[in-house]
């Protein structure tokens, strides 16, 4: 399976909200990774949704936890040269950077369309999919 860094708009996108079958789709096609930050987002929307926490353990079982061992300072201002996005969106990029250097060997997984931009400026391969309400 090839590696793809997961952001928190695309797994509550297609487990909670929008139901896009090619989002889900890819992500299931992908040995996804993404950033603690996501867990902490995913925690947030489950108990602002009155979500039992149970659930919140399945929808993130067999993600690979980015832990950066040293400051990604490079990485943020790399990505900042590049445009404007927001903080969180900036260190799911810039664990995605983190992980894999080379941008073209993992793929990027948002519904985020600023986030999306800045991820192919970057040299990810980042999908645009197409949302359906469930």
């Amino acid at each position: 399976m090839k590696p793809a860094y997961i952001d928190t708009s695309l797994l509550i996108g297609i487990k909670f909200q929008e139901g896009s079958t090619d989002a889900g789709k890819a992500a299931r096609e992908h040995r996804l990774f993404s950033s603690e930050l996501l867990l902490a987002e995913i925690r947030a929307f489950a108990h602002r949704e009155k979500l039992p926490q149970e659930i919140v353990d399945r929808v993130v079982e067999g993600i690979g936890w980015v832990i950066p061992d040293r400051s990604l300072a490079a990485e943020i201002q790399a990505i900042a040269q590049q445009g404007y996005v927001r903080g969180a969106d900036l260190w799911h990029l810039a664990c995605a950077c983190y992980l894999s250097p080379n941008p073209g060997e993992l793929s990027f997984l948002t519904l985020d369309h600023r986030q999306r931009e800045m991820a192919v400026r970057l040299g990810f391969a980042a999908p645009d999919f197409e949302l359906t309400q469930k």
